[in-house]
């Protein structure tokens, strides 16, 4: 049950996708990224009501050193979908695995296996690979920002870590996620001059952004709770695949054969990453 929690959320995270590129024909991206930080706070607000978890926190300086991250690599990645094909987005913040264990092994000094090093290599060659067509047009700063989404990301999740080994519960550490985004992108929507009044269409689109993105989490935190991690971390990779089904169905997107060798190169990389260092955590019997 816990793989299809985690397919479902990639469907969610592939529908978000969708209408944010929708919403970036009306919307700036700091107006889509304040919608999807404030339709947060209510959802998770509400359910951390319902569940009687505690607003308070005792790690408030690593929840907003997660928040601005989170806060940076979402906008990043918002704006990278406006500029990309909807499928390329998407695969390159699935790159935040490859960064992550660099900063492991770098910043914490923790040991990767050889396996771990050799999907690296790919994984980085995979990145190589599917830029080179993007840069050489006009979308490199899409392609930087979608780079970007990964590198911040990849911050964003050490501190998801660490904030679990000291116990703080997913859906608040989500919750200030929001806040933070909400809070830091308000000035931008209201007195930068990004405020556009939505129509019917646009309060749908505005919805959609923020209710995919909110059960994709919950969704997410489902499936990694009641599943094997290693599982659930792969099957991830699933949003590319929807994502790239959405952008042939609604925008024609047909990737080239470059930027599918890219892609498949980068999802095998993660799913290697993530299989090596599961074998390299999982304690030894005997």
């Amino acid at each position: 049950m816990s793989a299809l929690w985690m397919i479902l959320a990639s469907f969610f995270f592939a529908c978000m996708g969708v209408c944010v590129k929708l919403g970036s024909d009306a919307f700036t991206t700091a107006e889509l990224t304040f919608y999807r930080g404030a339709i947060g706070v209510v959802v998770m607000a509400a359910l951390m009501r319902a569940s009687g978890t505690a607003f308070t926190t005792p790690h408030w300086r690593r929840q907003v050193s997660r928040a601005v991250a989170g806060t940076l690599s979402l906008a990043c990645y918002f704006f990278a979908i406006s500029q990309l094909p909807l499928a390329t987005a998407v695969t390159l913040n699935y790159t935040s695995p490859l960064f992550v264990a660099v900063i492991l092994m770098v910043w914490f000094r923790e040991h990767l296996p050889v396996l771990a090093l050799v999907a690296l290599s790919i994984g980085f060659a995979g990145v190589v690979v599917l830029l080179q067509p993007t840069f050489a047009s006009a979308r490199w700063p899409g392609a930087l920002a979608g780079l970007g989404t990964g590198l911040i990301a990849s911050l964003a999740y050490i501190h998801v870590r660490e904030l679990g080994r000291l116990g703080e519960p997913e859906s608040r550490t989500v919750f200030y996620f929001s806040c933070l985004t909400a809070l830091a992108l308000l000035p931008f929507v209201a007195f930068g001059g990004g405020f556009t009044p939505p129509d019917a269409q646009g309060l749908a689109v505005l919805a959609g952004v923020g209710l995919f993105g909110a059960a994709a989490q919950l969704a997410m935190t489902r499936a990694y709770r009641y599943g094997t991690t290693i599982v659930a971390a792969n099957l991830a990779y699933s949003t590319v695949v929807f994502a790239s089904l959405f952008g042939l169905w609604l925008w024609d997107e047909t990737l080239s054969e470059l930027t599918v060798a890219g892609m498949l190169l980068i999802v095998t990389s993660g799913v290697l990453v993530s299989r090596a260092r599961h074998a390299a955590n999982k304690p030894q019997q005997g």
